[in-house]
């Protein structure tokens, strides 16, 4: 006991093992998600305030913590990255490829546009006109990011499909590319302005991006190659999902060699898969999207915890004010314009600009290489504003997506045949009036039923539709072995027992695996009060209806996104 009692006394809360850290951040992030859930709100919300509370309020996650989560954070983005490349489909590109061309370029520019002049205002309160016009251009650039990981997270919960969700989906994983581009200008600018010249100036830095996107996009080609290869190699599911997680790895590896970029380079794999082997990949995707589960919950409760506001002054607050109007009003104007002018359908026009508001690890990259390019004073309001500005967006951004796609009447038109099983009873997709027996008709009736309707089983019920069997073709080629006695043999005398039942309000995912238990080719479904006959629950019935459901909320997606082409 004295033992136990010094270990209790040792325990510190703010020095926790790896492994700890990581169960308390899941499972509270977990957590924290299921009740945000319940109260209308993203998930992922739920895992960032977990992750503030985890962090700088209980300091139970450290600033040095949180650094050695660094290799975490990269393999989650190249698997965030990997699955939304799974999205850029190239039918996609042949269907939309000009308005992603026009909105990218409208709303990420004129965010950029937006947000450089109201920070530069706000700066030169305090600051001379060249470093407020620095700092202004690279927050402008650091601004027209979006985080991808956030935005397809909130897709993903709410089951999205329609003009929307395949624009933002393709606008998020573009927005990258042009945001460093974005942000290599703005470096550059903001050098001169401050005398700092660079050996070679601006030429330097535009091969430095050449070599950065081309080289990320041509190392995701080759790793998507290569898991192609692999793939059309062998068919165990299992080590299929070995092969992709380590080929994700791969890239990952490769790309932090080399210094290209992760997320780039993890969607090129991804978009490179999903369009030379449509068919065979899809398998791998489904395994890493359900792998991935708590990968996100650690990853964005990390994004919390980093947050810090403490030594808050009234010109970072209005900076910070000055940069989230900007990123709000010119993300919203900017893919507004671009979707206008690319005559864009109706909800990518109306509702894309609430779902371009979230920002993350691509902000904090480039805030962490622009910052060392200034000095004092500024350089520590950059990172304040910036880290304000992306919590912030964090955590009403994953609000505004939702909003945006339920606006446009997207949500829950992607569902799978797993989703539906889980929503639905059993009185959902049963048969409510199957064709029944009484117990007490004569075997000729029996064959004439048989002989006249579809069907292979019939429930044998008494006077008051109480079920007392079921009468199938097997059990009729049985009493034609015993001739001598079928003219007088009833319903009741050839029923075959019940193996199993269900009720109305049973779950169906609960009858459908009782019937896979029991190899069954139907269930009879019985009231709960009196144990009536309700119906039938037929597997190939229930099959046909839920792949009906499916093609029809697909096609209702697809229809709306085709009024405008």
């Amino acid at each position: 006991m004295a033992i136990i009692f010094e270990n209790f006394r040792a325990f510190d809360i703010h020095h926790l093992n790896m492994l700890l850290v990581i169960g308390v951040a899941i499972f509270f992030g977990t957590f924290g998600a299921r009740l945000f859930q319940r109260l209308h709100i993203p998930q992922i919300v739920g895992y960032i305030v977990i992750g503030v509370l985890l962090g700088p309020i209980l300091g139970v996650m450290s600033q040095q913590t949180i650094k050695t989560f660094e290799p975490f954070n990269l393999f989650a983005l190249g698997i965030i990255g990997f699955l939304i490349g799974g999205e850029l489909k190239k039918d996609i590109f042949v269907k939309y490829g000009r308005q992603v061309f026009y909105v990218l370029l409208f709303e990420g520019i004129t965010a950029f546009l937006t947000a450089a002049t109201l920070c530069t205002a706000a700066l030169l309160l305090v600051f001379d006109w060249h470093i407020a016009v620095a700092a202004g251009v690279v927050f402008g650039a650091i601004c027209s990011a979006t985080d991808p990981a956030s935005t397809v997270s909130v897709l993903w919960e709410y089951k999205t499909r329609g003009p929307l969700t395949t624009m933002l989906t393709t606008i998020v994983a573009l927005d990258d590319a042009l945001a460093m581009i974005l942000y290599i200008a703005s470096v550059s600018v903001a050098s001169v302005l401050m005398g700092q010249h660079a050996e070679g100036g601006f030429a330097v830095m535009a091969v430095h991006a050449v070599y950065e996107i081309a080289g990320s996009l041509v190392l995701g080609v080759l790793i998507g190659l290569l898991l192609k290869w692999i793939i059309r190699q062998i068919d165990d599911k299992e080590k299929i999902l070995v092969f992709s997680i380590s080929c994700i790895i791969l890239d990952i590896g490769l790309a932090m060699t080399f210094k290209f970029d992760v997320i780039l380079s993890s969607m090129a794999f991804g978009a490179t898969l999903i369009n030379i082997l449509p068919r065979r990949s899809s398998a791998s995707f489904e395994m890493i999207h359900k792998f991935s589960a708590p990968i996100y919950v650690l990853f964005f409760v990390i994004i919390g915890a980093r947050v810090n506001v403490s030594a808050v002054s009234w010109i970072v607050l209005l900076t910070a004010a000055a940069y989230i109007i900007g990123c709000v009003a010119g993300k919203a104007l900017g893919s507004h314009w671009g979707a206008t002018y690319s005559k864009a359908a109706p909800a990518v026009r109306k509702f894309l600009g609430f779902c371009l508001y979230q920002q993350g690890t691509i902000a904090i990259a480039l805030l962490i290489m622009a910052s060392t390019r200034f000095e004092g004073q500024i350089r520590e309001l950059m990172i304040t504003v910036i880290i304000i500005g992306v919590f912030l967006f964090q955590i009403i951004g994953p609000i505004f997506v939702k909003i945006g796609v339920k606006k446009a009447g997207e949500v829950g038109m992607n569902v799978t045949e797993e989703d539906l099983i889980m929503l639905y009873k059993v009185k959902d997709v049963m048969e409510s009036k199957p064709a029944t027996i009484k117990e007490g008709l004569p075997l000729d009736d029996i064959i004439n039923i048989f002989s006249t309707t579809d069907g292979l089983y019939y429930p044998v019920i008494d006077e008051q539709s109480k079920l007392k069997g079921i009468i199938s073709i097997s059990s009729i080629k049985e009493t034609f072995a015993h001739q001598n006695v079928t003219g007088w043999l009833l319903a009741c005398d050839i029923a075959q027992p019940v193996l199993d039942k269900t009720t109305e309000d049973a779950p169906l995912a609960e009858a459908l695996e009782r019937i896979q238990k029991y190899d069954l080719d139907f269930l009879p479904v019985v009231s709960d009060e009196n144990g009536k006959l309700a119906g039938v629950l037929d597997a190939k019935t229930v099959n046909r209806k839920i792949s009906a459901e499916i093609i029809r909320k697909r096609e209702q997606a697809d229809q709306v996104a085709a009024v405008s082409i």
